[in-house]
């Protein structure tokens, strides 16, 4: 048995708290907030809410551990949303601008679980509005997981634009604490990965699955990792061919699975690789529109006719012969 905690908190955090604050419970301070859902604090309520479900998270494991563990033979863990980042340049500001943004976005969940506190940096910069783990609490926490889950499936270059940062005199929130970076899918107008125009985060980067793993074994003690969600969308249409020949979504595992067999081979503790997903579904922000399935669902039919995919069967044969991975 295999049990998760929490599913992408980043991602609830951000959407409740930080940008327009459409997620539920619909807090947001910031100025493009719909009005409706203005009143709350981005400088300090998505640092207590992480710290919440850390606690939260922490608090489970060990009722499971304590009371069911031994009988079940399971394990339990958190999944967390694996966004990369690239150096925009070799320069030393671009390359410190892209640690700071791994560890505000996945070191902020994954460093307390692994050591028990938040990285230094955001110690540093948010001081006193990052909530502290008590000694007991440091405790219960640190190692509260038998494996992490991992969402992956785009990447962006981080740029230090601290040069052209007009000086800050409002009230700092999660965003300002980030500090002066561009976060972008461009780099001199190319693209670093292909991308589905009418999305807007999702640019293809299969490199950036095995330099996570890389990142996660030297810098989090080589957890053992279950790639729980990644996956290619196709957007909503009257193309039903189209939607159902998908080799594009077949070449994307193909190159995802080619890389992701480097990182196991350079020693990474993958043990498990899940595509998003199995049906096409009802996606949080785009309702039916994204389609990620390797079934095709006509949402249209009473009876929600499901259609294998070509990628439905080429995964299937993959599945059987563990072959048929290409590097992109």
């Amino acid at each position: 048995l295999y049990w998760i905690t929490f599913n992408e908190p980043y991602i609830f955090n951000l959407m409740s708290y930080v940008e327009t604050g459409k997620f539920a419970p619909g807090r947001s301070s910031a100025e493009h907030a719909f009005d409706i859902l203005r009143g709350g604090s981005e400088g300090t309520e998505p640092y207590i809410a992480t710290h919440n479900q850390i606690l939260a998270h922490a608090a489970t494991v060990k009722v499971y551990r304590t009371k069911y563990q031994e009988q079940q033979k399971g394990e339990i863990g958190m999944v967390l949303v694996g966004d990369w980042y690239v150096p925009y340049s070799d320069s030393e500001e671009d390359q410190s601008a892209t640690s700071r943004a791994l560890d505000f976005t996945f070191g902020w969940f994954l460093h307390p679980l692994v050591y028990g506190d938040y990285p230094s940096i955001m110690r540093s910069v948010v001081k006193e509005r990052l909530p502290k783990f008590t000694e007991e609490e440091t405790i219960l926490i640190r190692e509260s997981f038998d494996f992490i889950g991992f969402n992956y499936f785009t990447a962006y270059y981080a740029k230090d634009n601290s040069s052209e940062a007009i000086p800050n005199t409002q009230t700092p929130t999660y965003l300002t604490d980030l500090g002066p970076i561009t976060i972008t899918h461009e780099r001199d107008g190319v693209l670093i990965g292909p991308k589905v125009e009418e999305s807007s985060w999702l640019a293809t980067y299969p490199q950036g699955l095995k330099d996570a793993l890389i990142y996660l074994k030297n810098n989090y003690k080589n957890p053992k990792i279950y790639i729980t969600e990644i996956g290619s969308i196709d957007i909503d249409g009257p193309q039903i061919d189209e939607l159902i020949n998908d080799e594009d979504r077949i070449k994307y595992h193909q190159h995802h699975l080619y890389y992701l067999n480097q990182a196991i081979k350079d020693g990474a503790r993958v043990k498990g690789y899940f595509v998003w997903s199995l049906l096409d579904n009802f996606e949080w922000s785009m309702g039916f529109l994204h389609r990620f399935g390797l079934h095709y669902i006509d949402f249209n039919d009473t009876d929600l006719e499901r259609i294998p995919k070509a990628s439905a069967k080429w995964f299937q044969n993959f599945l059987k012969d563990m072959e048929d991975v290409q590097q992109d």
